[in-house]
């Protein structure tokens, strides 16, 4: 002790005394880890055995510097670096509940990032990764990772198996006794960033068994929607159940939303503003100079300097409504990002986003509205619709949605089925019929993977990976296919023909149906119009009284030609009709014809299946059936409809409303639908822009790249940036 001087005790932990001191030959504060080795156990022992052991190994800027050890009165003294900051988790409680900007958020994180790369590399797990052990300098600025007592040092890429660490941030495989490797502490580094942006730990509860149940669920508070999409997919990222599925460090360190804090950190760029790509490492030539300092330029390599801005590229996708007063497709407002599917409801309208995110559109507060229109004027504002993003997600990803009347059903990435809105007729499965406002998991499907799910008026169908089907909610008509007109407030397994596994479901307003694995039609519920195809015909002749079906409670299969010889890949089921498209992009309608929702026949009702005429030079992927009109998308992106025009179901001039007219979309780039949804009178459509080329992105000015860059990030960098290497 005589090269050191003792100044105060800075904390006590589970093995000995911590001291701040003063060290003699330069003057230069340092941590004193003092533990007592004769009041030890053996294993305390090995544990600060260890420590010293994995200090030695590792040599990195944002890894708490080991110095040397000793022996001073029957203890072990450990001599370190001394972070004056304090502790992250300090610095996070003195923030109370003022968030991070996510800048500051990233220069935090790329730091822990790489030195849990550096420890990785050593093959060393840390094993208690958690804000208590990452400190801090005195400016707040540079991040040190600590505290590596009970770190295992790996021989090989073997897993270990103690169960180890603080419980708020251990893994699911910990919780269930399995083995682990590097991917815990991915899942705890997941656990500090969600703890960076929310400002509180991703699983808290009040005993150990509860916070056991919400680790392996899975289930957390979703961040502030002011941070990107693309933070919030990294989170959702690291913390996915399956270790197999979380990201590796390296492939962190390649992601865009990384790159520019790790060039910050670790090369001299000036102030390169960077817009957000589509793609990683897409960087525009646009630069701006930092405030107060020297302006950075930016500029193609081979070509001129140029002052026009670069043409900024179209957004991914758009999506369209029309219907209840809209007479044209109406752009909808979308966040600042893609939208993959869409749903509608009686009230409602919902998409999923390619970040799994979901979102909803309605109309704007009261007050916020457009006045009605002045007197005399000949065109009616068009109803505005505003975007927000559904809070209560629980930090899972959304990849499915389906609206009911009066409530919505959608589907995370893990199976798990959550709903909120309305409970009449027992429609969200919570074996209650009280109204939720925000999504909640259905309980009773837990056990069970959900692959797909579909909303009527007030029923649901889901549909597992081993092909069960369950249904729950209102049963008139024996919508459910459980051989009754009961409702239930709870999934109940539904029993189909042992031949068929069922492979995806629809809902109408009375009936459901389900397309099989060998793409075949059961359904049940009403049959009226034999909209369903349940009447036996075997020839284009109307079906004889006796072969006339109204009513099925099981599912049943179709047995009108030639919808049950065809091979059936899409359909819907409307108000009084229904729509199927062949492997062969064929389009039949069938059912009430009485506003020419079938097509261009002249009877108003036909029980026997349609080939709608018109169609013949488009190949037809998907339909949708509403009230009394029908939407057909075909291969290349055509939309037709016909039917009912009444406020503007159609989407197009009425003009030859029973034939297939195309439906105009505000689209100047090639484009794609992916999505469409029919519901009463509303159309719901989203649409993907195709690829047209790419954006080269460079990066024109000067680089320093440090010596703690990790070596696979350096190759990125070099064949993927331009660097000028003259500054």
């Amino acid at each position: 002790m005589e090269k050191y001087e003792r100044i105060r005790v800075v904390g006590r932990g589970a093995f000995g005394i911590v001291h701040l001191c003063l060290r003699k030959m330069d003057q230069k504060l340092v941590i004193l880890k003092q533990i007592p080795v004769e009041q030890m156990t053996k294993d305390e022992r090995l544990a600060a055995q260890n420590e010293c052991q994995v200090l030695k190994l590792l040599n990195h800027p944002h890894v708490i510097e080991y110095y040397e050890n000793f022996l001073e009165d029957k203890a072990l003294m450990i001599a370190m670096e001394y972070a004056p900051g304090g502790t992250l988790a300090e610095f996070i409680h003195k923030r109370g509940n003022s968030l991070l900007d996510e800048e500051t958020i990233l220069h935090f994180f790329v730091q822990i990032l790489l030195a849990l790369h550096h420890v990785h590399t050593k093959q060393i797990l840390h094993r208690d990764l958690k804000t208590q052990n990452i400190l801090l300098d005195k400016h707040h600025m540079i991040v040190k990772i600590g505290d590596f007592g009970i770190s295992k040092i790996l021989c090989s890429k073997s897993k270990a198996y103690t169960v180890v660490g603080t419980p708020c941030y251990i893994s699911p495989e910990l919780c269930e006794g399995k083995p682990y490797n590097q991917k815990s502490d991915i899942w705890a580094l997941g656990c500090v960033l969600y703890e960076l942006a929310s400002l509180k730990r991703a699983f808290e509860a009040a005993n150990l068994p509860a916070l056991v149940l919400k680790i392996m669920s899975g289930t957390f508070a979703p961040i502030s929607d002011r941070y990107s999409p693309e933070l919030r997919q990294l989170i959702l990222g690291m913390l996915n159940l399956d270790p197999s599925k979380r990201p590796q460090l390296n492939e962190i360190m390649t992601e865009a939303i990384c790159v520019r804090p790790l060039l910050n950190l670790y090369t001299d760029v000036g102030s390169v503003r960077m817009r957000r790509p589509e793609k990683p490492l897409a960087v525009p030539p646009v630069a701006h100079g930092r405030a107060g300092g020297r302006a950075a330029s930016a500029r193609v390599r081979g070509s001129r300097a140029r002052s026009a801005r670069p043409s900024i590229p179209p957004a991914p996708s758009s999506v369209y409504t029309w219907g209840g007063g809209i007479t044209a497709p109406l752009l909808l407002p979308l966040l600042n990002t893609e939208v993959v599917q869409v749903a509608t409801g009686r009230t409602q309208k919902a998409g999923v986003t390619k970040s799994g995110r979901l979102i909803m559109w309605e109309p704007p507060p009261l007050g916020a509205a457009p006045g009605p229109s002045l007197p005399g004027a000949t065109e009616q504002l068009q109803p505005q619709l505003v975007c927000r993003f559904l809070e209560g997600q629980s930090g899972v990803t959304i990849k499915h949605v389906a609206c009911g009347d009066l409530f919505t059903a959608c589907l995370t990435d893990r199976g798990i089925v959550l709903t909120f809105g309305s409970g009449s007729s027992g429609c969200l499965g919570h074996e209650t019929f009280v109204d939720v406002s925000q999504p909640k998991i259905v309980e009773a499907l837990l056990g069970y993977e959900i692959t797909q799910i579909a909303c009527g008026a007030s029923h649901v169908l889901a549909v597992s990976n081993e092909g069960e089907v369950f249904a729950w909610g209102r049963g008139e008509n024996g919508r459910l296919g459980l051989g009754t007109q009961e409702s239930h407030n709870s999934p109940q397994q539904v029993s189909i023909p042992t031949e068929h596994e069922a492979q995806k479901v629809f809902c109408g307003i009375d009936s459901s149906m389900i397309l099989t694995a060998k793409n075949q039609i059961l359904a049940c519920g009403s049959n009226r119009y034999n909209k369903l195809a349940l009447d036996r015909i075997s020839s284009q002749k109307e079906s004889l009284v006796e072969d006339q079906v109204e009513e099925v409670h099981v599912f049943s299969c179709a047995q009108s030609a030639p919808l049950c010889e065809e091979a059936i890949v899409w359909a819907d089921i409307g108000t009084a009709h229904s729509s199927a498209v062949t492997a062969s992009g064929q389009c039949y309608t069938i059912g009430s014809n009485q506003h020419g929702q079938l097509g261009p026949i002249p009877c108003r009702a036909s029980r026997v299946p349609y080939l709608v005429e018109g169609l013949q030079a488009i190949k037809v992927t998907m339909v949708g059936c509403g009230d009394a009109f029908t939407v057909i998308v075909g291969a290349d992106g055509e939309v037709c409809t016909w039917g009912k025009s009444a406020r503007g179901r159609l989407g197009r001039k009425d003009e030859e409303t029973r034939n297939p007219g195309p439906v105009q979309l505000e689209e100047t780039h090639p484009y794609m639908v992916t999505s469409v949804s029919c519901c009463h009178g509303n159309t719901l459509l989203a649409v993907k822009r195709k690829s047209v080329g790419s954006w080269k992105w460079v990066l024109a000015t000067g680089a320093r790249v440090l010596r703690w860059l990790p070596i696979h990030l350096q190759d990125l960098l070099a064949t993927n940036w331009q660097v000028d290497a003259k500054h």
